[in-house]
């Protein structure tokens, strides 16, 4: 027997067949699908080789394929032109070798959620940088460095917490939202006495930069002895994120949360007692973690997940081998309802509430925006007059890199492509009727609930 990459896992481990239907739904929800082939690949290695690939990918990461470019062939401005900073990390998401690394980057921007609103697209890029450090590093490591990024500091008024005026705008959301969840182990003077710790933080005004020189003033910090979770010191922000990460609820919170991002099925009470034993007995880090979830039974036994539309959006150009080639997805993800550097709050993206009726009519947009350059029409003669429905539907599937349908989806796709047909009998009709059920399936496919739930 070979010995597994990854060693034990703390908890349960999936021992079912690992076939192309559990590594379709890996590569959705550990990264942002599959490129042609992928699927194959993936599922040859078995399960541990396969989640290893994705958790300890070797050396840094490679963009595979042309660079990203605007419509008329320019290079992306991130820093500078509105919503180039959304394409270029869209870029990522479907260039980069380990896709992994950036959906837990995804993961980390939804979790401390940052909008440039506040800040810039050059503080978020930033940010987005330091995110994907800490991918699957270890949690305590990233609090700290969140607590203290430029963009936070001006999004929840770090910036502006002082001795003798605390803001309890960050103290508040670290514990609520970051840490340990609401009404958790604490109470509105932990809150306050937190506020304080985290005091000192400040920047200057630069008229021709924005905000800038981001630094910790002593002179500015509340030096004073604070009383938080029942323990007193002279706490400052290195305490405020070690006593949080170190409170008895911060475990369950983390993992519960985490759980969330990647399985569908509710968390079982034994599995989170197994997996917050070893998040905290391995000093919070993050990689053994999201190993373990990703070995877990009810990860491929489970319900589906709403697949979030920017990693859709990905999935649609890494399936079509294609790559950035226009700034529109930048508004398309406004439609779609998930603009990167973005979030609609500090809650992040609620990650249930994607599939409405309009949101189904920006993913439409989205579709019709991949297959700008491969509708059929006009002396595109790519198939026989003869082709038949069945032919046709399978040219569809591999336009989109040969995915397969559920039963229910391919019978309705079929019975479609036969009605479009109907009543075409001569050959020239047949040319128009082709294209036209051709350019429908493709449509259609990425629109199925197989694409967008996995």
């Amino acid at each position: 027997m070979t010995e597994s990459p990854l060693g034990p896992s703390p908890t349960a481990v999936y021992t079912g067949r690992f076939g192309e239907q559990q590594a379709t739904r890996l590569l959705w929800r550990a990264g942002f699908g599959p490129r042609p082939g992928d699927v194959e690949a993936t599922a040859r290695l078995g399960m541990d080789a396969a989640v290893a690939s994705l958790t300890r990918p070797a050396g840094r990461a490679r963009l595979i394929g042309r660079p990203p470019h605007d419509e008329k062939g320019r290079p992306l401005d991130p820093l500078n032109v509105w919503g180039d900073d959304h394409c270029w990390w869209l870029d990522r998401m479907v260039r980069s070798d380990q896709p992994l690394i950036e959906r837990m980057t995804l993961i980390w921007h939804s979790w401390f959620a940052t909008s440039e609103e506040a800040s810039s697209a050059k503080l978020m890029i930033r940010q987005n940088w330091m995110m994907r450090r800490h991918a699957l590093g270890n949690f305590h490591r990233l609090l700290l460095d969140v607590t203290v990024d430029p963009a936070m500091l001006l999004w929840l008024n770090g910036n502006t917490n002082e001795r003798g005026y605390p803001n309890e705008n960050y103290g508040r959301e670290m514990l609520e939202l970051f840490t340990l969840g609401a009404d958790r182990g604490y109470n509105q003077q932990d809150v306050h006495q937190n506020a304080r710790a985290l005091t000192g933080w400040t920047n200057d005004w630069s008229e021709a930069r924005g905000p800038v020189n981001f630094r910790f003033d002593p002179q500015l910090h509340d030096n004073g002895v604070k009383r938080i979770f029942g323990k007193r010191g002279r706490f400052d922000w290195r305490d405020s994120c070690r006593l949080a990460v170190t409170h008895p609820t911060h475990a369950s919170f983390f993992i519960a949360k985490l759980w969330g991002y990647f399985v569908g099925a509710e968390l079982p009470q034994q599995t989170a007692r197994e997996l917050e034993r070893a998040y905290v007995a391995g000093g919070f880090e993050v990689r053994p973690i999201v190993e373990a979830i990703l070995r877990h039974p009810l990860f491929y036994e489970g319900p589906r997940l709403v697949t979030p539309p920017v990693v859709w959006t990905a999935g649609l150009l890494r399936a079509s081998r294609q790559t950035v080639t226009t700034t529109s997805w930048a508004w398309i993800a406004s439609l779609t309802g998930q603009v990167l550097f973005q979030p609609p709050n500090v809650s992040g993206w609620n990650y249930a509430q994607w599939l409405d009726t309009s949101r189904w009519a920006g993913r439409l947009w989205a579709v019709n925006t991949a297959l700008q350059n491969h509708v059929l029409q006009g002396k595109h003669y790519h198939y026989g007059i003869h082709e038949t429905n069945t032919e046709a539907y399978r040219h569809a599937i591999e336009f989109w890199g040969g995915l397969p349908l559920s039963a229910t989806a391919q019978r309705m796709l079929l019975e479609l492509g036969h009605r479009i047909g109907r009543g075409q009998t001569q050959d020239w009709q047949q040319v128009g009727f082709r294209q036209q059920r051709q350019n429908a399936l493709r449509n259609l496919i990425p629109m199925t609930p197989d694409w967008m739930t996995a």
